[in-house]
């Protein structure tokens, strides 16, 4: 159901949540969760959707630490949607995270949306460095890097999908929120930082490879 590779000489699998494990160090890495869409929409005047996203993003996450035994996360930036979203957050949604953030190191990351929550424990840091990776919210191209921001998509006949983006150097996440649209794979943002031959890795019901210009 997932897909192993290697980046850099460290394992990972990429999970069909859209989550990143990384086995040898117990961590789990996390993308644009972008707690707090629904209510920043309806805030500013936009689209109504149903308020329902945070808690749909917080149960998927519950299921990949519980079935990954993870001790430590990394959440890559764009936590929530906008600095008023923390505030906003519904109070069992909040007790919700705080319970999966117990016993376990976390460290939010920087990103353009947010600067990581403010009232919410855990560390705070403009991009990690650990066991020969980096993590950070936006892709600079470097060798060994895993990043988010983009929220990549793939199209196969009769799908569309959130996508991991894997070269030998670096792996871009996609969005982990449940409300987040998506650049195409072949998106000329995305084929400048990527090697020609990256993959697409979908992500749904079970992860499948493709060429990411495919």
């Amino acid at each position: 159901m997932d897909y192993r590779f290697s980046l850099q000489g460290a394992a990972l699998v990429a999970l069909p949540s859209g989550a990143l494990w990384a086995p040898e160090a117990a961590l789990l890495v996390v993308s644009d969760l972008h707690f707090g869409k629904s209510e920043r929409l309806a805030r500013r005047g936009g689209v109504l959707l149903p308020p329902y996203e945070t808690r749909a993003t917080l149960a998927r996450l519950d299921a990949d630490l519980e079935a990954t035994g993870a001790r430590r996360v990394i959440c890559l930036g764009d936590s929530f949607d906008d600095l008023a979203s923390e505030a906003e957050m519904d109070e069992a949604d909040r007790l919700w995270l705080l319970r999966l953030m117990a016993g376990r190191e976390w460290t939010w990351v920087e990103g353009n949306h947010d600067p990581g929550p403010l009232m919410l424990p855990g560390a705070h840091r403009a991009e990690v460095a650990l066991g020969g990776l980096v993590f950070r919210h936006i892709c600079t191209g470097a060798v060994a890097e895993v990043s988010g921001h983009y929220h990549p998509k793939a199209r196969l006949p009769g799908r569309v999908a959130p996508c991991f983006l894997i070269d030998t150097d670096r792996v871009i996440l996609p969005a982990f929120g449940t409300y987040t649209g998506g650049l195409w794979s072949d998106a000329p943002e995305l084929r400048a930082l990527m090697a020609p031959d990256a993959l697409a890795v979908l992500t749904g019901k079970t992860c499948l490879a493709r060429p990411m210009k495919g």
